[in-house]
């Protein structure tokens, strides 16, 4: 059981983030969540996971300001009292070709995707036991972008993944791992697996379906417990074959 650690995710209201919430929460871990605006998507989630017994505490904090996100991490350590598991899940997504985005859509995608990430980690390594985990939502679309107009996305994602080999090295002597999970065509709050666009996308992929936010979860819960102690520095695809 993991009742006495305390995990921290960001971008925790809805989709990928909100599956995370409640895997670890179930799993017996403490959660603390952020999320950009909606509070009444995110006390949906708090009140999920107590409905299964766990419990959860959100925090409004905007991924792109650093301040606010340290602010939530340092209120999330004093209400659980520690810190052992750091999942840097916000992210935004524009699609576009580069001269066609406006140069506002550009700065967010870097600003939260990449900025975001290493300010997350930063506020958050003060407080991370030494032992702990470090887990990163990167996206497939690092290793492949079959399509038009992902191109700065994608330069996002495969940031995130090289971030994430250079801080095993520098956090290995402590014992914190890191590691990139890279989902490929996932359900969400506006495709769910059923819908067209999720049928079109089904031509990539070895499998017939797209991805469900729990398999993500699930991918994470590993990463973040015990038996994943010797993996670090990993970007772990999770597709449906979408790059087979």
């Amino acid at each position: 059981m993991n009742g006495s650690k305390v995990a921290l995710v960001t971008g925790g209201s809805r989709g990928i983030g909100a599956a995370i919430v409640r895997r670890l929460a179930g799993d017996g871990m403490r959660v603390a969540f952020t999320y950009a605006s909606n509070r009444d998507r995110a006390e949906q989630v708090v009140s999920e996971v107590a409905a299964r017994g766990g419990r959860a505490l959100c925090l409004q904090a905007d991924a792109a300001d650093s301040a606010t996100v340290a602010g939530a991490i340092e209120r999330s350590v004093e209400a659980w009292g520690r810190l052992d598991v750091v999942v840097v899940n916000a992210g935004v997504a524009r699609a576009g070709a580069i001269d066609a985005l406006a140069p506002e859509e550009i700065d967010r995608m870097i600003d939260v995707n990449v900025r975001g990430t290493v300010h997350t980690i930063r506020a958050a390594l003060p407080h991370l036991r030494d032992g702990g985990r470090i887990v990163t939502i990167g996206s497939v679309n690092a290793e492949r972008t079959p399509f038009a107009g992902a191109a700065t996305y994608a330069m996002t994602k495969a940031a995130v993944a090289g971030l994430v080999r250079g801080l095993a090295r520098d956090l290995g002597p402590r014992g914190i791992t890191v590691n990139n999970v890279q989902p490929g065509p996932t359900a969400n709050d506006s495709m769910n697996a059923d819908s067209p666009a999720a049928q079109a996308m089904t031509r990539w992929l070895a499998l017939p379906r797209i991805g469900a936010p729990e398999e993500i979860a699930a991918l994470v819960a590993h990463l973040a417990g015990p038996e994943a102690a010797f993996i670090t520095g990993a970007s772990l695809t999770i597709d449906g074959g979408f790059t087979a």
